[in-house]
């Protein structure tokens, strides 16, 4: 009996492996298409650009480079515009990240609100719009709005008999008008993930702060926030991986000014790159990218060990 027992075994795992490759197989030629356009558009131009980074900018894109090694790498981090360019990013990263994740929880809480209730999906679309509207135009119609001559900011300022606002004039102002358009253009996807969290959250728990005598802003702080912790901690690491990388808006309202007071790191290497210094353009990239990953890896692994205590 046991003998048989014994031979049956082997042969019903024999006769299982061709249905599991199968499926395997199926699976793996679903995924090979998306694989190989990871491979071509995302992983082949960084390994490229690395590479570049290793050599002469005169030769760098001919069929035979002459690799100088790390002397790119030399001259950017001794370049004074590429230091002040860093902790400018920096500075804003901190500064978007920031104000994006804060304002993304409180509209969460208010379109999560049992007292909003008619014109709350009116809401949700207004909030979301800009995150779903192309990035390029949106920031032209901001750039007109700004103006100095014929914006509507000022124009509305003015009619209320406020000064106006120097816009994209002066370095402090250029440097908010940035976090203002940024903050539009990408808060409402912030608000979606945490709205989304909200609606997923253990009520009894409020309820019972509720009935201890807590207020509406210590449930907030002590039994809402808490919970949303996941959800903090995926916005500020995909926030932090996007504003380190902050292009567009420069591109189109700033263009690095005013007396370079938005020359971040992107832009700069943008510069670098358009001035036909393609070695050091891609050592910058390449810097920020250790630097974007560093930096994201990092939050993330500090998020999850706070969440986890």
């Amino acid at each position: 009996m046991s003998s048989v027992a014994l031979h049956r075994v082997p042969a019903e795992r024999l006769s299982r492996k061709p249905r599991n490759a199968g499926q395997y197989a199926t699976l793996y030629l679903f995924l090979a298409p998306f694989a190989v356009m990871t491979i071509l558009f995302g992983l082949w131009p960084i390994a490229d650009s690395i590479r570049i980074a290793f050599t002469d900018s005169s030769t760098a894109l001919s069929d035979a480079p002459v690799y100088v090694g790390l002397e790119n790498f030399r001259s950017v981090l001794a370049d004074t515009t590429f230091q002040s360019s860093l902790w400018r990013t920096l500075l804003y990263t901190v500064l978007a990240v920031s104000i994006n994740v804060s304002a993304a929880i409180g509209l969460a809480v208010l379109l999560a609100h049992p007292a909003l209730r008619r014109g709350r999906t009116l809401f949700k679309l207004a909030i979301f719009l800009p995150v779903i509207t192309p990035d390029v135009a949106s920031f032209i119609v901001w750039k007109w709005m700004f103006n100095q001559n014929f914006g509507i900011v000022n124009h509305t300022l003015l009619s209320l008999g406020l000064p106006p606002f120097p816009g994209v004039t002066r370095p402090v102002s250029a440097f908010a008008t940035l976090l203002i358009v940024e903050a539009w253009q990408h808060v409402g996807l912030y608000t979606l993930i945490f709205l989304t969290n909200l609606q997923l959250l253990d009520r009894t728990l409020d309820e019972s702060a509720q009935i201890d005598g807590a207020n509406g802003w210590q449930r907030l702080i002590y039994v809402t926030i808490p919970q949303l912790r996941p959800a903090i901690t995926i916005n500020t690491v995909y926030a932090l991986i996007e504003f380190l990388k902050t292009f567009t808006v420069i591109f189109v309202i700033t263009k690095g000014g005013p007396n370079f007071s938005t020359n971040f790191i992107s832009y700069y290497a943008y510069t670098k790159f358009t001035g036909a210094q393609y070695g050091e353009a891609t050592a910058i990239a390449t810097i920020l990218f250790v630097i974007v990953f560093g930096l994201a890896a990092s939050a993330y692994a500090y998020l999850e060990r706070s969440a986890n205590r």
